[in-house]
């Protein structure tokens, strides 16, 4: 039997090479594209291809994480049974901070607009452009791997708490946290492109995961310097605490909407969504809002970070969870 670090390994790699693939179909699609006409190829069918990409690797990765949380679950001496099942449609299509992908994904047009009234050659725009459409595409894949894993951790009583692992190369925000240890229900810090993954753990216990100052001293000096900039690397090395060197919370967030207290997307919201069709057998109410084609629910649907955060116990995570479709 796989161990557990050795399946955290297989999960990683899994998200990865699936990020990968989505980034060279999006390289294949965006060489096709020019910058005087990239706004409005990404309202066409560029744009339609380039999220029909990452939706679909966003529902690759989310299906995959019920059987990892079982196999880490079993792999660690407890059951692999899990008191619901996980719906993976219910993580793809949705941006990182709960609106639609499709908004996320239009948004390297403005930025190459942007850079053409800056100066840059059309080229030179059109390379930023990429840029931003791969970090975009990561993120939402990335983040919709760790957000199923998180409910499927919910789903199975086995799991109490989770532990950061971080892969180099890394950033120093990443470094500081590697393996911290987190209750299954509190939100992953992450920032743009961040690609750590969470460890489910059966008990409280210390896995063998490196600590902050494990991974810096795999850094080569250079890398350290790049890192952490050349006065917070000599500080290290002269023996400083890497967390005080660095503000581990900047940059970071647990992907608030619009700033709002309450994490909610209309995601899946319609008469038709994975939350609109339980919504409407329970006799919700639908309304259609100006300029949209499709009448949504008119009561929001909270992402899985908010029903974390506001329930008071695991019964009532795995309630909300099946009520916004979640599981079933």
């Amino acid at each position: 039997m796989a161990t557990p670090t050795e399946l955290g390994r297989a999960r990683y790699s899994q998200v990865t090479s699936t990020i990968r693939a989505i980034v060279e179909r999006i390289q294949q699609i965006w060489r096709g594209l020019s910058a005087a006409g990239v706004e409005e190829d990404l309202l066409g069918d560029a744009g339609a291809g380039i999220v029909t990409a990452v939706a679909e690797g966003q529902l690759t990765v989310a299906a995959a994480a019920q059987a990892y949380i079982a196999a880490q679950m079993a792999a660690q001496g407890g059951s692999a049974f899990a008191e619901a099942s996980l719906v993976a449609a219910a993580f793809a299509g949705i941006a990182p901070d709960g609106g639609p992908l499709e908004t996320l994904l239009y948004l390297p047009a403005i930025g190459v607009r942007q850079r053409l009234a800056a100066g840059l050659t059309p080229d030179e725009a059109m390379l930023g452009g990429l840029a931003d459409m791969a970090r975009y595409a990561s993120t939402a894949v990335a983040d919709a791997a760790r957000s199923a894993d998180q409910v499927a951790m919910a789903a199975n009583p086995s799991c109490v708490a989770y532990v950061r692992v971080v892969q180099l190369p890394a950033c120093a925000r990443c470094i500081v946290l590697s393996g911290q240890m987190y209750s299954r229900s509190e939100g992953f810090l992450r920032h743009p492109n961040c690609d750590c993954q969470t460890l489910p753990l059966r008990e409280r216990e210390w896995p063998g995961v490196p600590t902050p100052r494990q991974l810096v001293g795999r850094m080569s000096e250079r890398e350290q310097r790049r890192v952490f900039t050349v006065a917070g690397a000599r500080a290290i090395g002269d023996g400083a605490d890497v967390g005080q060197v660095v503000n581990a919370r900047r940059g970071m967030s647990t992907a608030h909407v619009f700033g709002r207290d309450v994490q909610a997307t209309t995601e899946g919201t319609t008469r038709r969504g994975v939350y609109g069709r339980r919504l409407r057998r329970a006799g919700g109410e639908f309304a259609r809002v100006p300029g949209q084609r499709y009448a949504r629910a008119t009561t929001p649907r909270l992402m899985p970070e908010e029903i974390f955060r506001i329930a008071d116990d695991r019964a009532e995570e795995l309630r909300l969870l099946r009520r916004y479709g979640y599981i079933v």
